[in-house]
């Protein structure tokens, strides 16, 4: 289990809204109980969810099962365990998993207990492991997939989808390397930054929706100006940096701030398969940055082995 502590930087996120509070009980699949739904012992009891158990208060419904499924007798251990997931949470490393963990930490009360689909967690490990491995901390045992059951037994399975079709895109999840907003920095600063990065762009981005756990960024094509391409061609840009809006989602939110649209200059690093995004500048009313670009033409950067502008 995560530490308490606060092992990963947070970052602003909406609670989301899972609506009525039979939604779960409509996710359930049909099929025999097996290992999925365990009949309740006689100690198990409901409760409401506090409001202080931030990680799944108001997620859609009022009550749930202590003991839980993980074992947690009291709630205060409930409390205090769930509350060590939600920097993870909101990291946004997959939409669905605060509805995983809730499942477990916070079983709604039902007839039986029902644990979540073995894909479940597979999908939320899949995008999450990578993220506690950034900060040295492993997928837990206790929540080892192979303990859930198969989808065709009584389960809790996914509520987002995943496009089958080659237009398929990655769920959203952290890079290991956090990025924010650059600030207070001189146009000297800016230029050297430049220089070092093997791209640099002036772009409009804007949230595509506001409704959902994740936030689904984009940028204007019409507001797309190349600085620098570096080892990339100017064409492919774009669509590399559509890549990273996907996959980088706490670094797209991070540079956002809570705003639905804005002017911007990024730079980094291109790898052979994606671009990592370090470092961003606020366009509007940065003197500094304007000066900067103004000079960008001009600037003759140090030699630097391997770099083009």
């Amino acid at each position: 289990m995560i530490p308490a502590r606060r092992m990963i930087p947070a970052c602003r996120t909406r609670r989301p809204s899972w609506g009525s509070p039979w939604l779960l009980v409509l996710l359930l699949l049909g099929g025999s109980p097996g290992a999925g739904a365990s009949y309740l012992r006689r100690s198990s009891s409901c409760t409401a969810i506090p409001s202080s158990m931030a990680l799944c208060y108001d997620i859609g419904y009022a009550e749930m099962r202590i003991p839980n499924l993980l074992e947690h007798e009291t709630m205060p251990e409930v409390i205090q365990q769930s509350s060590s997931w939600l920097p993870l949470l909101a990291r946004e490393c997959h939409p669905d998993a605060r509805i995983f963990l809730c499942s477990l930490f916070a079983p709604i009360c039902l007839d039986r207990l029902i644990y979540p689909c073995r894909s479940l967690c597979e999908a939320v490990k899949r995008s999450c492991a990578p993220v506690m491995a950034c900060y040295g901390y492993p997928w837990p045992e206790i929540l080892h997939c192979n303990k859930f059951p198969a989808d065709h037994e009584l389960c809790i399975s996914a509520v987002s989808t995943e496009e089958t079709s080659s237009s398929r895109r990655t769920v959203p999840r952290a890079s290991c390397k956090d990025c924010e907003l650059e600030e207070a920095s001189t146009a000297r600063e800016i230029l050297e930054s430049l220089c070092a990065s093997d791209f640099a762009v002036k772009i409009r981005i804007f949230r595509k929706n506001t409704t959902t756990s994740i936030s689904d960024f984009d940028l204007d094509p019409l507001q797309v100006e190349v600085l620098k391409h570096g080892p990339l061609l100017r064409t492919e840009i774009p669509g590399r940096l559509r890549q990273w809006l996907d996959i980088d989602a706490t670094c797209a939110h991070n540079i956002m701030r809570g705003t639905h649209a804005g002017l911007f200059v990024v730079s980094g690093e291109a790898q052979s398969d994606k671009v990592v995004v370090n470092k961003a500048y606020a366009w509007h009313r940065n003197r500094n940055l304007h000066q900067a670009v103004r000079r960008w033409k001009q600037h003759r950067c140090p030699e630097q082995p391997g770099r083009k502008v």
